[in-house]
């Protein structure tokens, strides 16, 4: 089980943006020294709700902060309207955190501005939609008449909590344009770049290993079960044809082990 690798590329994830560069959404700022993990986690979760169990563990770990509450259903008659991620006290101060962990590939040909241009690997989400989301749906949900009761509880009034998101996200960039510098999004984020089914024989020379989904959090290492070019190939047709882009490491003839995205499209 590669539990503590898991937690360990989280950590190093960087967070999408500095300080409230976007949308004015305020990064939430945290600053972790360990990287042992010691609870279980089920790895029946997805890979959003198993990040939110590892972010959980490192917020409680930190000695200014206590989480008041998690995952905080809002509820309207019998209807969920949404959810809260996390309630806590960072020195005391309420702080209503929205935890995010995404992958996102760059994509000039969609939209006009950088953020723009950042879409899911399967091209059916994208950072803008998400960031339109939190803006105008998750975050307002915290004063609504209906979330009321929920804060109540906790003695807790909307207008005194600040709203904060730990956005974290790996991106990628295109393999004929691997140069590409940010200019309001994080460029510590970029850990690789994606290729297409036709820039596949470029790299014929080297070796691929195709990780399980939540191990998409690692740190690539080369203790792995390598495959060849021409297996790791056979093995991708059924990705083609299911329409679906997988994260990959590929190790170049030099030694270097690369992250890499194989698209679809």
């Amino acid at each position: 089980m590669n539990f503590e690798k898991r937690f360990q590329g989280f950590l190093k994830t960087s967070c999408l943006w500095n300080d409230d560069a976007v949308f004015n959404l305020k990064q939430f700022e945290l600053k972790t020294n360990f990287s042992k993990i010691d609870i279980a986690i089920d790895d029946n979760l997805r890979l959003g709700k198993y990040v939110e169990r590892l972010a959980a563990f490192e917020l409680n770990q930190q000695n200014n902060i206590k989480v008041l509450a998690e995952n905080i259903q809002i509820q309207k008659d019998k209807l969920t309207l949404g959810e809260l991620d996390c309630l806590l006290l960072k020195d005391g101060k309420p702080i209503h955190l929205e935890i995010i962990y995404k992958f996102y590939l760059y994509d000039d040909s969609v939209g006009t501005s950088e953020i723009d241009h950042f879409i899911g690997p399967n091209r059916k989400d994208s950072l803008i939609e998400k960031l339109t989301k939190l803006k105008d749906k998750q975050l307002p949900l915290l004063y609504t008449n209906t979330c009321k009761p929920y804060l109540e509880t906790f003695d807790l009034k909307a207008e005194t909590i600040k709203q904060q998101v730990y956005f974290k996200a790996q991106l990628f960039v295109p393999f004929s344009n691997k140069d590409i510098q940010l200019k309001t999004l994080n460029n510590d984020c970029v850990v690789g770049f994606y290729i297409t089914k036709n820039e596949l024989s470029t790299f014929e020379d080297c070796k691929f290993y195709i990780p399980s989904k939540k191990d998409w959090l690692l740190l690539p290492h080369a203790n792995v079960n390598w495959l060849t070019f021409e297996l790791f190939s056979s093995t991708t047709q059924d990705y083609f044809e299911q329409k679906y882009s997988t994260l990959i490491w590929m190790k170049l003839q030099n030694g270097l082990i690369k992250k890499v995205f194989l698209v679809w499209w």
